[in-house]
């Protein structure tokens, strides 16, 4: 059967460039509102449980399945801007079935950790970056912003009350989930009067619980992430259930994850739900290069792919590597990958930090991203692996470890 062209057959790739390149000039709504009333720490109520759950061996843990005593939740109205912050017992939300974020998806969210270090003390990674995330997405749907420092301060109190559920083992963390929603109950299409801002927490342990562990990815041209114009840059849930089914169809097809690759050109985007990047030698001057693909509102802004930028020009350039942001396409996989100038590949993500690649698949091709047999990573992906944990668990005092007091 012959497979239906891709939606954006036709377009030109200058037509393309043209419409990635004019970004979406937000309005923001409820700015004045929210600004008349912030989020105020000082009013936070702190409601504890009175049923301690009792907590999981380390080694139980499974991502996402198990969640902590406590959750932070705040409600926002247009015509009376942020109520006072509640820490609560965990406890199930209680919305009207004509609630406004069931049937129009008005929700973004975001992920983080909180580790533990070797003396106990517990730390954030970079989690204003992560609020400044949440704020752009909640504007570009007509949800309302907050000041990133007051909710950091909120999540704070939120990990020190529940901090017991962090196991003392390297490895091991609580994942955050800060959420925001449409509450107005209406049917009516625009922009909610009412919203609810929450975080929930979960322990949990390596994502590679095996080992440290390189994927197989199918290049994919039948399905897209995103759109330039679109919210790609954006961490809402619309962008992520609709790749579901290509992944199933890729993991029945033997493969781990999607590689998104976008128009004729076949640029690469991001790999799963995570950024993408490529080491590759430079066919005219053997300089060594890693890649990655821009910032132009198609792909989403990860926290860890700035990690591993800032980290590379830190670290790499001084050793003669050349960083870039540029596209790339992967008909240059193939042929860096064919004449042994594709030295490796990995995806960027809060949740596995990095991801090594073994192969893609493309085009009934295997493309071969530089790991020799038995070898499950290549060394840049291990080191901005190291590089990252060390500050993530206080290793290396650095800005970006945020100490919960």
């Amino acid at each position: 059967m012959r497979q239906a062209a891709p939606l954006w057959r036709g377009l030109s790739a200058s037509l393309l460039a043209r419409r990635a390149a004019v970004p979406w000039q937000a309005t923001r709504l409820y700015s004045a509102a929210a600004a008349s009333q912030g989020v105020d720490a000082s009013k936070l109520v702190i409601q504890k449980t009175e049923k301690p759950a009792e907590l999981k061996k380390p080694e139980e843990l499974v991502f996402g399945n198990t969640f902590t005593d406590h959750m932070l939740a705040i409600e926002w109205d247009k015509s009376t801007g942020w109520g006072a912050p509640k820490i609560t017992p965990y406890q199930n939300l209680s919305l009207d079935p004509a609630t406004c974020v069931f049937h129009y998806g008005f929700e973004c969210f975001e992920g983080m950790k909180a580790y533990r270090d070797s003396a106990g003390r517990i730390r954030l990674f970079r989690p204003n970056k992560n609020m400044e995330r949440l704020n752009k997405s909640a504007e570009r749907i007509a949800l309302p912003t907050f000041d990133s420092s007051t909710l950091v301060d909120l999540i704070s109190k939120l990990v020190s009350l529940d901090s017991r559920f962090i196991p003392n083992k390297r490895g091991y963390s609580l994942y955050l989930r800060p959420t925001m929603i449409g509450t107005q109950k209406t049917l009516g299409i625009a922009a909610p009067g009412s919203a609810m801002l929450f975080v929930i927490a979960s322990p949990v342990g390596p994502y590679y619980p095996t080992g440290f562990k390189a994927v197989s990815l199918e290049a994919t041209d039948y399905a897209v992430r995103a759109w330039p114009g679109g919210v790609g840059d954006k961490k809402l849930g619309a962008n992520y259930a609709p790749c579901i089914v290509p992944q199933l169809a890729a993991a029945s097809r033997g493969f781990q994850q999607n590689l998104w690759l976008f128009g004729e050109e076949e640029f690469v985007t991001e790999v799963g739900t995570m950024n993408m990047f490529a080491a590759i030698k430079d066919k005219a001057t053997g300089q060594n290069e890693l890649v990655t693909a821009p910032l132009d509102g198609t792909i989403l802004e990860g926290i860890t792919r700035d990690s591993v930028l800032s980290l590379a020009r830190e670290k790499l350039v001084p050793e003669g590597w050349k960083v870039s942001e540029r596209k790339y396409t992967m008909p240059e996989l193939w042929e860096a990958s064919q004449e042994g100038r594709l030295l490796e590949a990995f995806g960027s993500g809060t949740a596995a930090v990095v991801s090594p690649v073994r192969t893609i698949s493309w085009k009934g091709k295997l493309v071969d991203c530089g790991l020799k047999d038995g070898e499950e990573t290549g060394p840049i992906a291990l080191k901005m692996k190291e590089w990252i944990e060390a500050r993530q668990y206080g290793d290396e005092e650095h800005e970006w470890s945020h100490l919960v007091e």
